[in-house]
C-alpha cells in the first residue's frame, strides 16, 4: 500500500499577497467577523438585521462558504495571569478576592467547556476550464475536489484572479460593515496563524499575530 503524505492532503498551495491559493489555480481570500448578541436586541432591532442581511445575501451572485470554528478555551495562561497578579497586591482584601475569583473561574472550567467560537467569510474565485473531450464530469470533479488537480498559474493569470478576487472581497467587505459588524480581512501572517492552528491544534505558532484592529 503506498504511503500518502499528509501534505498531499492538504488542498493550500500555497499562501501569498494576503489570499490562499489553492492546488487547482482557485483563490481564496479570508474575513473574520465579529458576533452579534442577537438575543438582546430588541424586536426592531432584530427586524432590521435580519432585513439588512437579506439585502446583504441577494446583493451577492457568487458563492460564499461561512466558517464557524469552535474550540475549548484553554484559561490556562489567563489562571496564570491572575495568580502572578494578586501576589503582587498590597492590599489584603484586594488579594482574597483575586484568589477567589482565581478559585471560581478554575472550578467554572472543570464543570462546563468554555468555548472560543470565530466566524469566518470565505470569499473564493474559481478558475473554470473549459471541458476537454474526456467529458464534463472531470470538470465538475475538479470543483469539488482542488487537490485531484493541480494548475499553474502564469503571473499575469494571477493578477487578473487576484483583481477579481479583490472586488468579491471589497463587496463582502463592505455589505458587512453596512450591517454594523465588524470586519477584518486577513493579512499572510493572519492567514498562517490560522490554518496552522487547524491543522495542528495543540501547537502554537512561533510566529506573532497581526493586530486585531479593524481593517482591510
Amino acid at each position: 500500500m503506498a504511503v500518502v503524505s499528509t501534505k498531499q492532503l492538504v488542498e493550500i498551495a500555497n499562501i501569498m499577497d494576503n489570499i490562499v491559493l489553492l492546488k487547482n489555480g482557485s483563490l481564496r481570500s479570508v474575513i473574520e467577523v465579529s458576533a452579534i448578541n442577537f438575543e438582546l436586541r430588541s424586536e426592531g432591532e432584530q427586524i432590521a438585521i435580519l432585513q439588512n442581511f437579506q439585502r446583504f445575501v441577494n446583493s451577492i451572485d457568487f458563492p460564499l462558504q461561512i466558517v464557524i470554528h469552535s474550540r475549548k478555551l484553554n484559561i490556562d495562561e489567563y489562571l496564570k495571569l491572575i495568580d502572578q497578579s494578586f501576589n503582587t497586591l498590597a492590599n489584603e482584601l484586594l488579594k482574597i478576592q483575586a484568589e477567589e475569583y482565581s478559585k471560581f473561574i478554575t472550578e467554572l472550567s472543570d464543570l462546563s467547556n468554555i468555548m472560543s467560537k470565530k466566524f469566518y467569510i470565505i470569499v473564493p474565485f474559481y478558475v473554470f476550464e473549459a471541458p476537454s473531450k474526456s467529458g464534463v464530469m472531470q470538470s465538475v470533479k475538479s470543483i469539488f475536489k482542488p487537490s485531484t488537480v493541480v494548475k499553474e498559474l502564469t503571473p499575469e493569470q494571477l493578477e487578473t484572479y487576484k483583481s477579481q478576487l479583490l472586488q468579491r472581497t471589497e463587496l463582502i467587505f463592505d455589505g458587512l460593515v453596512g450591517m454594523g459588524l465588524k470586519a477584518k480581512t486577513l493579512k499572510e501572517d493572519d492567514l498562517m496563524n490560522l490554518f496552522y492552528g487547524l491543522y495542528n491544534p495543540g501547537n502554537k505558532m512561533s510566529q506573532q499575530p497581526a493586530t486585531n484592529n479593524q481593517q482591510q
